[in-house]
Order: structure tokens, then C-alpha cells, then sequence
């Protein structure tokens, strides 16, 4: 399904040269990566984790002996990639899965996200040591070789330290996490053993080498710059590139002869470059055997199986629903009457149009019976959609504000509005750092809470956001332009402050309100109608906001202190809300009144939020649920600006650079949280010219204590104590309230009915030596002529 993920890689208000770059890690079963994407495995050991993740794989897993031994399978991309170096900073989805066939990957990703050792390319990966310093001791498999015939071995591993260790600026890296943690590489008893020693314990080891290039990659600056930006000259995995043809859009994976592993089931794997909005037209030309596609064409593929199924043909299909299928009897006649009238002008018109819709009804015929060729295969993606409030400036840099928004949106509404057509699970995520069935998840968003209408008022409340207040002047404003620019400087001198203000570890300046719950939540009531309206102003942080904070951040220091575990079942008091999301005892909610004057303002300025979408074709998702989202602000007096800009300038202009207030976009998941989410919940950091180095966290929302987490769950070899420091990092998170996780993307498929071991495969790295095509009753054995 098409969505917009947060761009991977480096991104910054400031130098691109500044030590503190850390980025996260391209995930092999994403576009992305993802972004995305792209989730908590970082801390995994061999014990399984207790959980499954929300929706099985739905690969069609097929044993090797059943797959044909050849043919050519032809998988649509988004566009060819610009470099093949999985570590420069315009790497894509594309580059990632050509890293996947061809390069070595020393862990990879099983169904629950959980880095495993890969036997094709180690025996074994282990730490032996931890005092005086980490080593890990990684054992090769023998039979591991480049494809020039040279063994992989401890010198591949130190030009990739080198060039990505960050001490050389002269190489381009888009990262450097981990690497930068390195002390020495050697050689250990024989060329089949590296043993990697560290300046400092790193919990996340197994997400470093993963890809591996060869030492004539990694080796310079210029190679590393300049040597696979077009080409792979060397790789090692079951596949090698063969050619890249930017004409046709074609990329060729060919069957790697050098390969010691179970040999490829095809001859050549072909990534074509197919934009998502162009699929479902290749998918009905027969262009394409498997393809990521969006619900629509979804529901084409399903809709030409059903005809299948009832024993109807293409052109029966046609008639039925097709083109022109609405036409009704007496319309035909009327037509047919025009077309051989005497207004010769109006007859060839109308022959014209009869013309067209005939072929039209005639592709739409030969489209259903090629779409009944295909299935739809569909599973959860390892990346979830955010709401991102951007806390720099403006109403939302108040947390209460931030919190209100978060409790006027009913998440499971969402969630289930995107996921419960497509029969997925709808169940929203409760962690920012995990996805269901990761062995550190757990559902921390109690730290924040439910929706709750009321709650969400009482907060706007508290925060001066009152109804009329839009037309009330602030006390005391002088008239004439004096009064106007001391005011301005003010707003100015607050806004820099809070940008150089450090957060302490325990979370002073977060505004937290009264732990004193009230009944059982009320159900929401039902969303009225309103318009948006216009004007932003800049809010400095409230003057009691240290004194304030206490109540909601109990919840999460009880993750900090063990009180949650502490305490026991006889002192447990019932659960009727969550500290952090309510207003001080005695702060009513606004009266009811009618929709129309909900609107809120504050000191003469209305309470209005610019709400950025992306416009573009595969988009639609995101539009559907930024409409809901704004009709959930209207409840409770927040009104919003859409703003729908095109996909291209949507990250670039507006995210990256701070321009709205809120937007949807998604991440992909990481295996290795404490290293790849970091960056993204990194506490902003004032530059030199004022200012804000954000990494990639395009909410400028964070604390100290956060990083501090996150830096903790790094260094301890404590799987354990990782995976608890994760925790209590996530559920300030989700006290901070700049990220409201939505719903889990769901993963469509589209794949030739015998298209084998590939699919939607959740999260877990596909298996490229097992792609291929199921053998049919009539060959026993022998290749498809494919």
C-alpha cells in the first residue's frame, strides 16, 4: 500500500559534518524504509519472545523441491536506485533490495523481527569477551568467497569500519552508528575468523556488517564515494548484478555461479521501475509477476477472481461492471437512434463515443481475465503511521495543547477505518519503538491515554485555548505599534529560550497535569461539523511547567523505579485513566455549546493547526485519515488548515524543514531500536546561528532523560535490561506526546497464482534463493519455459 515514509538518512538543520549524526538503518524488507521504514528485536536472544506479531506472513512458503529450477521473475520497484551503496544518503528501497540478493547479510530478519545469524556467510557470531573491553568473535564459513574468487575475510570488515567509523570525513557516509564505537578489527587464529573489539559496549553489534561490501568498495574515499554508485563489480550472494538498462527501467539480477549456498530457483530476477500508480495497468498487460500495490488495484484483482470463481468470462465481467455497464437499454437505442440520425456532425460524435466505449469494455475484458491470474497477498508491514505534532513552535510547543490533540483522536477509529476492510488486524500500536510480536514490545501508551473529548477540552482549557477567545485581546495590550513590537520581542525571546533550555533527566519543563482521575471515561460523543480557520501564535512553556509535569510522567517513572512491578495486587487501584493527560483538579471543561462556536482562542488569536498532507496518487490512505483526524479536532474546538502539497517537496519542504504544524507520514521498522530509533526521538539541539539540530526528529519534541535511555539500552550486553530501558524510553515518548502512533501499514501483494516463497513477508528478509515459480503437475521437474 503507498504511503509516504519518513525519508532515510541523515537530516539536519546544521552541519552535515557534526559528530552527533546518527540515522536509521535501512530495513531490507522495506521501501523503506523505508524510510521505511520498519522494530524491536535489537535485544533478542535464541529464547523466543513471548507474542506473535498482529498478522502472519503470506508468502506462499513453498519447499525448494517444488520450485522449478529456472525462469525469470519480474518484481516492480518504485524507480531504479541512484547508488548501490546501502550507505550513502540517497540509498532507497531499490538499493536495499539489490544489497539483499547480491551482498553479503551476516543477520537477518526472521517472522518476528528478531536478528538471526545467517549460516550462508558465518558459522558463528558471538561475544567472548567484556572486560577490559566488548570483543565479538565472528567465525566465516569457508566456503564464502567475492565473486572474483578472494575469500571474504577480516580485511573487508576493517575498510568498512574505516570508511564508516566517521573519524574520515572525506567519505560520504549517509551513517555511522555503531561503527563509531569500534576500537580495533583483526585477524583472529586464521583467515576464517575477525575479531572485533570495542571502545565501549554496544548492545546493538549484530546490526553492524549487514550489508558487507568488499574491500575495493570500502576501501577509499573515492570508491566509497564514486565505485557502486552504478555498478556492483564484486558481490557475494546468490544472486549478481547483471545489467541496468535506465531506458527501460529494467535492473537484472542473474544467478551467481560463484555462490556456495543453495543455488538460486531462477535465472535471473528483473526489478522493474513501475511508479504505484502505473501498477494495476501493468499488472492487467501481464508486465509484471509480482508487485506491492495499493487497496484499489487490490480490490480489482479480487474483484476478477470473484468473476473467475462464478465461471464468467472477461467480457461477461465487462457487461456485468465493466465499462459502459450502467448503460441501460433505452440509453442504447438512444444512442444507436443519434448515431445513424441525419445530424451528421452529432452522429459522428456519437459513433465516436460508441466506439471508444466499446474498446474500453474490450481492455477492461482482456484486463479482468489477466488480474484472474493473480492473488493478493497481504500481511502488516514493520512500520507504523504517525501523527507527528511539531512542538518547535505555535500552539503545539504548549504539551498540553500536544496532549489534547492526542486525546481528542480515537486511534483505534483509525486504525480500523485503514486495516479492517482489507480483513487485517486493526489493534493500534501502543509502542513507537516496537510493533506486536517484537520480544520488547509492550503498550506504553497508557503514559498518555485514550481518547477522551473532555479530557482533551479540559487541557485546551488550562492552557488559555477558551471559546470567544478569539476575540479577546490579551490584559493590558497598549495601543500603537510600541506595544506591538515589545510583544513580538517577547514572543521572540521565549521562543530562543526554549530552544536553548536543557531538559534535566528528570524531565523538568514537561508539563504534566493532576494524577487525580475522574469516573470511567465517557464514550466519545459524536463528531460535529466545522470549518477551519487561520492564525498560529508562538507560546512560550508555561511558567509552572516543572511543578506541573509530576502527575503524568508517575506513569512512566514507574517503569524507571520498578514501582509498577513493586506494587502488589492488593494495593493495586483500579486503572480509570492515565496519569498524564488530565487537567488540574478543578479545571472544568468548557460548557457545551453549539458546533458553530466551538472554534478556541487565546489572547485575540484563533486555535488553528496547519495540517500538511502529501497529494499524490497513492496518498489516498493518508487523505482518508487526515479528514477523519480533522473532524475529531473539530469536536473539541481545534480547528485545522489542509494543506495538500505534492509528494516530492512534502518531506523535503515542509517535514524536514519545520513548515506545519501536523502531518502523517510513516517509519519503517529496526531490529535495533536503541541505535535506529534514537535519532528520531533525539532531543533537538540549539546550532551556533540559533538553529535546531533535529536528526530525524521532524517533531522537535525530546528530553534528555529520553536520550539518555536510549543511550543506556546501547551499552549494556544486558538483553534484558536493554529491552526495560527501551520500555521506559518509549513511554516517555509517549508523554511527550510529539508522535501519536496510528495503525500498523498494512503490506498488499500482488503475485502470479505460481509465484512461490514471496510475497508479504511481514517482517522478515525475503529468501531470494527460494523465490520462484511452483512447479506445475505437467513438468515433473523440468524448467518452466518462462
Amino acid at each position: 500500500m503507498s504511503q509516504v515514509d519518513a525519508p532515510q538518512g541523515r537530516t539536519w538543520a546544521g552541519s552535515s559534518r557534526s559528530p552527533r549524526s546518527r540515522t536509521l538503518r535501512s530495513v531490507a524488507t522495506l521501501t523503506s524504509a523505508v524510510l521505511a521504514v520498519t522494530v524491536l528485536a535489537g535485544c533478542s536472544s535464541d529464547e523466543d519472545a513471548d507474542g506473535a506479531p498482529a498478522a502472519a506472513q503470506d508468502n506462499a512458503p513453498t519447499a525448494r523441491s517444488l520450485v522449478d529450477d529456472g525462469g525469470t521473475l519480474r518484481w516492480a520497484v518504485d524507480a531504479l536506485p541512484a547508488t548501490f551503496n546501502a550507505f550513502q544518503a540517497d540509498a532507497d528501497a531499490t538499493t536495499n533490495r539489490v544489497a539483499g540478493a547480491a551482498l553479503p547479510a551476516l543477520h537477518t530478519l526472521d517472522e518476528r523481527g528478531r536478528p538471526r545469524l545467517n549460516p550462508d556467510y558465518l558459522e558463528t557470531a558471538e561475544v567472548v569477551e567484556t572486560e577490559p573491553r566488548q570483543v565479538v568473535l565472528y567465525k566465516l564459513n569457508q566456503q564464502a568467497v567475492w565473486s572474483d574468487g578472494r575469500e571474504i575475510g577480516a580485511a573487508d570488515f576493517v575498510a568498512q569500519w574505516r570508511a564508516l567509523s566517521g573519524r574520515d570525513t572525506a567519505y560520504w557516509t549517509a551513517r555511522n552508528a555503531g561503527y563509531e564505537r569500534i576500537e580495533k578489527i583483526e585477524k583472529g587464529k586464521n583467515d576464517l575468523e575477525v575479531r572485533v573489539t570495542f571502545a565501549k559496549p554496544y548492545a546493538d553489534w549484530r546490526s553492524l556488517f549487514t550489508p558487507l561490501y568488499p574491500k575495493q568498495v570500502m576501501g577509499s574515499p573515492n570508491s566509497f564515494n564514486d565505485g557502486a554508485r552504478t555498478t556492483l563489480k564484486v558481490t557475494a550472494g546468490p544472486f549478481l548484478l547483471r545489467a541496468v538498462d535506465r531506458k527501460t527501467g529494467d535492473l537484472t539480477l542473474a544467478r551467481n555461479p560463484r555462490w556456495w549456498g543453495k543455488p538460486a530457483k531462477l535465472d535471473s530476477l528483473v526489478l522493474r521501475a513501475v511508479p504505484r500508480a502505473d501498477r494495476e495497468a501493468a499488472l492487467a498487460g501481464g508486465k509484471l509477476d509480482l508487485a506491492e500495490i495499493d487497496r484499489s488495484t487490490a480490490e480489482r484483482i479480487a474483484l476478477a477472481l470473484k468473476d473467475a470463481d462464478a465461471g464468467r468470462s472477461g467480457a461477461q465481467a465487462a457487461q456485468l461492471h465493466g465499462p459502459g455497464s450502467a448503460i441501460t437499454p433505452g440509453k442504447a437505442l438512444g444512442s444507436w437512434a443519434l448515431a445513424h440520425g441525419a445530424d451528421e456532425e452529432l452522429a459522428s460524435e456519437v459513433k465516436a463515443a460508441r466506439a471508444e466505449n466499446k474498446a474500453a469494455a474490450a481492455r477492461y475484458a482482456a484486463a479482468q481475465d489477466t488480474l484472474a491470474g493473480y492473488v493478493v497477498r497481504k500481511s502488516l508491514e514493520p512500520s507504523y503511521t504517525q501523527l507527528s505534532l511539531n512542538g518547535e513552535s505555535g500552539p503545539l510547543a504548549d504539551e498540553r495543547v500536544r496532549r489534547a490533540v492526542a486525546r481528542a483522536i480515537d486511534r483505534r477509529e483509525l486504525a480500523e477505518s485503514v486495516l479492517k476492510p482489507l480483513g487485517l488486524p486493526s489493534d493500534p500500536p501502543g509502542s513507537h519503538l516496537a510493533l506486536a510480536g517484537q520480544a520488547a514490545y509492550a503498550d506504553s501508551s497508557d503514559a498518555l491515554g485514550d481518547q477522551d473529548t473532555k479530557e482533551a477540552r479540559a487541557l485546551l482549557a488550562d492552557a488559555g485555548w477558551v471559546p470567544g477567545g478569539a476575540q479577546k485581546k490579551p490584559a493590558g495590550t497598549k495601543a500603537g505599534s510600541e506595544a506591538g513590537t515589545k510583544a513580538k520581542a517577547a514572543e521572540e525571546a521565549d521562543s530562543k529560550k526554549k530552544a536553548e533550555k536543557s531538559d534535566t533527566a528528570s524531565d523538568d519543563g514537561l508539563y504534566i497535569v493532576g494524577d487525580d482521575k475522574p469516573g470511567e471515561l465517557p464514550a466519545a460523543p459524536r463528531i460535529g461539523p466545522g470549518g477551519p480557520e487561520t492564525g498560529t501564535r508562538v507560546l512560550a512553556p508555561a511558567p509552572a511547567a516543572a511543578r506541573q509535569s509530576a502527575a503524568l510522567l508517575a506513569r512512566a517513572e514507574a517503569l524507571d523505579t520498578g514501582a509498577r512491578a513493586a506494587a502488589g495486587p492488593g494495593n493495586a487501584k483500579p486503572d480509570k485513566g492515565v496519569a498524564g493527560a488530565y487537567a488540574p483538579l478543578g479545571s472544568a471543561a468548557p460548557a457545551a455549546v453549539p458546533a458553530a462556536s466551538q472554534a478556541l482562542g487565546k489572547d485575540g488569536k484563533a486555535l488553528s493547526l496547519r495540517f500538511v498532507l502529501p497529494s499524490g496518487p497513492g496518498s489516498e490512505t493518508l487523505r482518508s485519515v487526515g479528514d477523519r483526524i480533522v473532524r475529531m479536532l473539530d469536536a473539541v474546538g481545534i480547528r485545522t488548515e489542509i494543506t495538500k502539497v505534492s509528494d516530492e517537496s512534502f518531506f523535503k519542504d515542509h517535514i524536514a524543514s519545520g513548515d506545519y504544524d501536523l502531518a502523517l507520514y510513516s517509519w519503517p521498522a529496526s531490529a535495533f531500536p536503541a541505535t535506529d530509533a534514537r535519532p528520531i526521538f533525539a532531543k533537538p539541539e540549539a546550532a551556533s546561528d540559533g538553529s535546531l539540530l533535529v536528526e530525524q526528529n521532524y517533531s522537535r519534541v525530546g528530553t534528555d532523560r529520553i536520550d539518555q535511555l536510549f543511550d543506556q539500552a546501547a551499552g549494556t550486553l544486558d538483553e534484558e535490561e536493554a529491552g526495560d530501558l527501551i520500555r521506559q524510553a518509549d513511554a516517555r515518548i509517549w508523554a511527550a506526546a510529539g508522535s501519536i502512533p496510528l495503525y500498523q501499514r498494512p503490506q498488499l501483494v500482488a503475485a502470479r497464482q505460481d509465484v512461490v516463497n514471496a510475497g508479504a513477508w511481514g517482517f522478515a528478509a525475503p529468501q531470494y534463493q527460494d523465490i520462484g515459480f511452483k512447479k506445475s503437475e505437467t513438468t515433473k521437474g523440468s524448467p518452466s519455459n518462462r
